[in-house]
């Protein structure tokens, strides 16, 4: 039986999803700018599309911007708002942010913006009193992501969210609030105003919808600047001709995430702890990496192997029909060591040698008990052919 356990880099399209979407590559296939009835059926689409997102995230229709992906709502939500500023201001986020954040600040501060990267403690989460002390009169926009794609780590952003609205009261120029929530839709509340958010970033292959569709939450009154010209699609701020089908996808596979959160967390958790005692339990010197139980997403194992290549024992779990990773798919070819983990003190050695397991709500007690069955015995021979103790 073949297991996939990589499920933060993308999910299967549920059933569902795919089925709510057929009718719009096929009868209903019009370009829903056209004021024929078969562009008016893909404009209703799109409307339909909209409310649902909206209602998910409890916001106004006009708020939701649909894109590509996640990487372009980050790009849009990061350059949009500092080019709209009134001078070339400063952002802060921090230093274990998804590469969609942070290329995009590193090509900002080329371009003469100021840029800080807060630290985080060992469990990769950011200490609040670093993000006070960061704010300056410059300060423009704050993007945190709400939960890290190697470790689960879940930041306080509805503590941030309260900080910058009661730092804003006494202020001018409003600080705008962005995250990148793309591994947090399926699992924690993305209630806008809950969170006191001004800018949210989802992605629809993380929440069982297909790859090419994601959105950007954008409140009222936010300064943003188009990223990309062309005709007025996106209210102006992201020109090019809707995926309806894609965009019914993401709303349908947002719907039946907010019908099955409080179940599928309680399984994963479940499974998660089960995963976490028995790799303890079974590979000596094991390490988890990442938050305790409290901060950590419910889908997310990431363990460090000392004296083992992480590599190794990924491409070795798939000869065995298992897959896992070693970290962000974008980042793969990479042959640095995670930035988030050294970012959390990990030495590079110990970053090389972490293996992160994510879980899905079609994952079984059966699937995990195969990965257990492997993984020891995978260990223990990379580490035996591994110079030195370990």
């Amino acid at each position: 039986m073949k297991v996939y356990l990589d499920n933060s880099a993308t999910t299967p399209v549920d059933p569902q999803v795919l089925e709510a979407m057929l009718p719009y590559f096929k009868e209903n296939f019009g370009n829903p700018s056209s004021v024929h009835s078969w562009g008016q059926e893909g404009a209703k689409a799109v409307l339909g599309a909209r409310d649902q997102v909206a209602r998910f995230l409890n916001c106004q229709a006009k708020e939701i911007i649909f894109t590509s992906c996640a990487t372009e709502a980050d790009n849009l939500a990061l350059k949009g708002v500092m080019r709209a500023s009134y001078a070339r201001g400063h952002l802060i986020t921090s230093q274990i942010e998804h590469k969609a954040i942070l290329e995009p600040a590193k090509a900002l501060e080329k371009q003469g913006y100021k840029v800080t990267y807060l630290p985080v403690n060992d469990e990769g989460i950011i200490k609040l009193l670093d993000l006070e002390k960061a704010i300056i009169p410059e300060t423009v926009l704050v993007s945190m992501m709400y939960a890290n794609s190697e470790t689960g780590a879940i930041q306080p952003v509805r503590e941030i969210g309260k900080m910058i609205q009661k730092i804003n009261k006494g202020r001018q120029a409003k600080i705008r609030f962005h995250t990148d929530a793309a591994q947090a839709v399926q699992y924690l509340d993305c209630d806008v105003d809950r969170l006191h958010l001004d800018l949210m970033t989802i992605a629809g292959h993380k929440i069982y919808a297909p790859k090419g569709v994601g959105a950007l939450y954008v409140r009222k009154g936010t300064p943003l600047e188009p990223q990309q010209e062309g005709g007025s699609q996106e209210y102006g701020l992201r020109s090019g001709t809707e995926n309806v089908p894609y965009l019914v996808g993401l709303a349908k596979a947002l719907e039946l995430v907010a019908e099955n959160k409080a179940r599928v967390n309680k399984t994963l958790a479940r499974l998660r702890d089960r995963l976490i005692r028995e790799v303890r339990k079974k590979i000596p010197e094991s390490k988890l990496n990442g938050p305790k139980r409290e901060n950590r997403l419910p889908n997310n194992v990431n363990f460090s192997f000392p004296g083992a290549e992480g590599e190794s024992i990924v491409l070795a779990l798939d000869m065995k029909g298992i897959a896992v990773s070693t970290g962000s798919a974008c980042t793969s070819q990479d042959l640095k060591p995670s930035h988030v983990l050294t970012a959390m003190g990990l030495s590079p050695e110990a970053a090389h040698g972490s293996v992160r397991i994510t879980l899905s709500r079609y994952t079984t007690e059966e699937e995990i008990d195969q990965l257990i069955a492997v993984l020891p015995e995978i260990v223990a021979r990379f580490r035996k052919m591994a110079p030195g103790d370990v």
